[in-house]
């Protein structure tokens, strides 16, 4: 796949959009209804390679330092018409075009997470759905919470949920993911996640795509799904226990199962109805390991033990982390963690267009050839930071660059694979002061 097709479908996702604006814009009547510099096509371009640095600086180098280029408020007009759904079509858009890069396999691994976005506003601009607290600032700071399904195959995006802080739901988020991911014929999903999606509603809709999950739960020696069930406090494990979840205390049900748990109104359970005589079985293979710590791992799958060893599911677990360390990609190599407005509607837009550029750079860097090299201790990989660098520029949709120099260019932009390697999670505070790089209250 060469790097101009990639471009393609990155250029088709944008025109899609922008010739379906409606849905996107917030007067659909008037705004984009006149031809200007900077067309919807193009504000999305430029938010898509846009960096870590003023927003005047980014325009110029945009446009090549053009003395006739958009002005700074014209940009900003222009970004106040697009919602970010039209950014987050694009996203969907491309993703569309990119799977049919993918090689067709039994498995596709898919891991689950969240991350917060800390961002400086007021009342004139924010609600206070995004309003965390008044503690570290004059005027508070606010925050939005993405919810990421990274494809731990491809290491690309594959779907996302953008929440206000107060209307933060991690459970309702992953449940969406699930719903909308069409699954290829002949092709199982695992969905993996740590111990904070460990919910029943989680695993009845894994289990109602016939797919699997892979759940890290709280250990069974404390208070927690696991805690609950019927199996050994101490040493290692690998259990299969059927679960039958109520939602009545009547004595009409005549529910059987390895253990029985009615779940009360305040929680969320989508499949049968609070007060109702329904009864919904999860089957759960709950697996425990120990640490080199000492310490035991717990985890709760449906992954069949025949095809799934003990050692299976914790090598899977620990893939996981790959979407931990796409995080730190997305917000400092990506420059996610940098902003340009006090307001929400363009911290989400900026959000969908890091998405849609940590997707392009991951895509352009897997299809990049790179020479095997003898004699070495490490084999080698096209380096992120410097593809993210190079994508920038190239992926503009007015970009005079030739697309034939990127991967050439790319194939001598190498790091090498260090297996194994580990370091701690940092123990810093929750809030961490954005930076930012504001010319107006915009």
């Amino acid at each position: 796949m060469s790097f101009n097709q990639i471009k393609s479908m990155f250029r088709d996702a944008c025109f899609y959009v922008a010739s379906h604006l409606a849905p996107y814009l917030a007067d659909p009547d008037k705004d984009f209804s006149r031809r200007r510099k900077l067309p919807p096509e193009m504000v999305i371009s430029f938010l898509v390679s846009q960096r870590a640095s003023g927003t005047g600086n980014e325009l110029d180098d945009f446009f090549d330092f053009h003395a006739d280029s958009p002005s700074l408020s014209a940009l900003s007009q222009q970004r106040d018409k697009l919602k970010p759904q039209a950014l987050e079509e694009v996203f969907h858009q491309l993703n569309n075009s990119l799977s049919k890069l993918e090689t067709p396999s039994n498995y596709r691994f898919f891991a689950a997470d969240g991350s917060s976005f800390s961002f400086f506003s007021s009342t004139k601009w924010a609600s206070d759905d995004y309003l965390v607290s008044e503690g570290h600032s004059a005027k508070g700071f606010y925050s939005v919470h993405l919810n990421a399904l990274y494809d731990l195959n491809t290491h690309t995006y594959k779907d996302a949920v953008v929440q206000p802080v107060h209307f933060k739901d991690e459970f309702k988020a992953f449940c969406t993911m699930v719903d909308r991911l069409e699954t290829p014929e002949g092709t199982f999903d695992i969905f993996m996640a740590d111990r904070g999606y460990c919910s029943y509603n989680n695993m009845a809709h894994v289990l109602e795509k016939k797919q699997f999950f892979l759940f890290r739960s709280k250990d069974v020696k404390v208070r927690g799904a696991a805690g609950h069930l019927p199996v050994p406090k101490e040493g290692a494990f690998d259990l299969c226990l059927d679960i039958v979840i109520k939602r009545s205390l009547s004595k009409k049900i005549t529910a059987s199962g390895d253990y029985v748990t009615f779940v009360d109104a305040a929680s969320t359970f989508d499949f049968a109805a609070y007060g109702s005589l329904d009864t919904y079985t999860i089957p759960v293979r709950v697996v425990r390991f120990p640490l080199d710590d000492g310490s035991y791992e717990c985890i709760m799958t449906n992954l069949p033990a025949d095809r799934f060893t003990t050692e299976d599911i914790k090598r899977l677990y620990f893939s996981r982390w790959g979407i931990e360390t796409s995080f730190r990609k997305l917000k400092y190599t990506i420059a996610l963690s940098s902003f340009h407005s006090y307001k929400p509607e363009f911290i989400k837009q900026k959000i969908w267009a890091k998405l849609i550029a940590y997707n392009l750079t991951e895509t352009v860097a897997n299809h990049t050839a790179v020479e095997t090299r003898k004699n070495t201790k490490h084999s080698y990989k096209v380096n992120f930071t410097e593809a993210a660098h190079i994508c920038r520029v190239f992926f503009r949709l007015n970009s005079r660059k030739n697309p034939a120099d990127v991967m050439p260019l790319l194939s001598r932009k190498l790091i090498p694979i260090r297996n194994g390697r580990s370091f701690p999670r940092l123990q810093t505070a929750h809030f961490r002061r954005p930076k930012y790089f504001l010319y107006r209250a915009a």
